[in-house]
């Protein structure tokens, strides 16, 4: 992937080192989503947290993860401009203007509109502060714990979360949380996967442009995403974590449902196909 020397976004708020000097949880989204199957299960999930996670303590950092952690900020930068060049254009298509979101770079733990958040629940966003929240060590987890390596990899989680800020700017996912309490935990989880879907839709929306408006995007940049896409579905994190899969318990869709509209929004390249919600997929 052809990405250096690109304009970087300036809607970025820094925080990294304000969490150092603290345990830090190492297992990142594979680990967090695990030891809540568990907790369903009947299980303890602190017997997966002890298991999973690399508590070190985080000091100085050697000049290799100095190196590193700047490629991987300035990456997370260029990342999120090209997403609001697209989203700007789109949204102008649609006659509306996009407000692009701030996004937060932290170290081990961070406080956000919708509540305290360490690096092991990974990569979020919070609607109530329009901002969307990275521990860029989730890069590492990414490709060493998920086998999701390739850096169009951590670009399509990037841009999952900037489409749920695309979902709350629409009211899409205001239309959701609505919906919190009058439907059963079983029935309500069924909206967040639809949810979930549809940000993974947006993602290969974004891609899709990607690819006809820059000249970057090379040979297996999308299977890479496809592969993270595929990595994070609720049955394999299930499958890997207790050997069953417990459908009534998913919150972001099977590997095959998350490829499958990844895959749509980057072939279609059209907004009107990203309707999860009345879909039987």
């Amino acid at each position: 992937m052809r990405w250096q020397g690109r304009r970087e976004s300036t809607n970025v708020d820094d925080r990294r080192g304000s969490g150092r000097g603290g345990l830090v949880v190492g297992g990142g989204i594979g680990t967090i989503v695990i030891a809540l199957l568990v907790y369903f299960l009947g299980g303890d999930p602190t017997q997966v947290m002890n298991m999973q996670q690399s508590t070190t303590q985080q000091g100085q950092l050697s000049p290799e993860q100095e190196a590193r952690e700047a490629e991987a900020a300035k990456f997370t930068k260029t990342m999120l401009a090209e997403t609001e060049d697209v989203w700007n254009k789109l949204f102008a298509e649609m006659d509306k203007k996009y407000q692009e979101p701030t996004l937060v770079m932290f170290t081990g733990a961070v406080q956000s509109a919708c509540g305290n958040a360490s690096a092991a629940s990974g990569p979020f966003y919070c609607p109530a502060d329009h901002q969307v929240y990275i521990d860029l060590s989730f890069y590492d987890e990414l490709k060493n714990n998920l086998n999701a390596p390739g850096d169009f990899a951590m670009a399509y989680v990037i841009a999952h979360e900037v489409g749920h800020h695309v979902q709350n700017l629409l009211g899409i996912s205001e239309q959701v949380q609505s919906m919190r309490g009058r439907l059963s935990e079983t029935e309500y989880n069924k909206l967040s996967v639809k949810l979930e879907l549809q940000a993974d839709f947006y993602a290969g929306l974004w891609a899709h442009y990607m690819r006809n408006i820059t000249n970057y995007i090379e040979p297996g940049d999308v299977e890479e995403a496809l592969n993270a896409a595929n990595a994070i579905g609720d049955d394999r994190l299930q499958q890997q974590s207790s050997g069953h899969v417990v459908p009534d318990a998913f919150t972001h869709g099977t590997s095959a449902q998350r490829m499958y509209w990844f895959k749509k929004g980057f072939e279609t390249g059209d907004i009107r196909q990203g309707d999860t919600f009345n879909s039987a997929q």
